[in-house]
């Protein structure tokens, strides 16, 4: 299946948030962290609720004033909302979310997601946060340009994160 990677609009954010949460559930359960359903439904279930949704859709507008400081893109597979990624410039470009549900995985459309966003980031540094034992996911950036820092940080208690960064040099040589 050929995955479509589009410009979101704000009636795409409710789609955004029940395909977060879809792919939280999917990534992050980890028994020796003590990261279950429950737990991740307590931090993350908000993004469903019209909270959540008015919070999507506050960034998706604030992405589409201002293109030069936000970045985002969902994936999609027909009409269903499979993936996104998003980013903000700062002094530093800043990469996160991104996520693809397991069924959107290993068809390239990562790759292709990755390669817009690299291409909008331009030169600038960038950094990103990645659950440690995530290992597909710290690869996939390893892939792209991103190397570990040494920097670390247990979100909320459990989950352990990862800092990378990808130095501009080593990013034009890798696209």
């Amino acid at each position: 299946m050929v995955h479509q990677i589009e410009v979101p609009d704000t009636n795409d954010a409710e789609s955004v948030g029940h395909m977060l949460l879809r792919a939280w559930l999917q990534t992050y359960p980890n028994e020796d962290a003590g990261v279950d359903e429950t737990w991740i439904l307590e931090q993350r279930g908000s993004v469903v609720t019209a909270e959540g949704i008015g919070q999507w859709q506050q960034f998706i507008e604030e992405a589409i004033r201002h293109p030069e400081l936000l970045f985002c893109r969902v994936v999609r597979s027909g009409a269903e909302t499979v993936g996104v990624l998003c980013g903000r410039r700062d002094e530093v470009v800043t990469l996160g979310p991104m996520y693809l549900l397991d069924e959107a995985q290993g068809q390239g459309t990562g790759r292709r997601l990755m390669g817009e966003f690299l291409a909008w980031a331009d030169d600038d540094p960038m950094h990103l946060w990645v659950t440690e034992y995530n290992e597909r996911a710290v690869q996939f950036y390893e892939r792209h340009g991103f190397k570990l820092t040494g920097e670390r940080e247990l979100w909320r208690g459990k989950l352990p994160n990862v800092r990378m960064a990808c130095d501009p040099v080593t990013q034009s040589k890798i696209v």
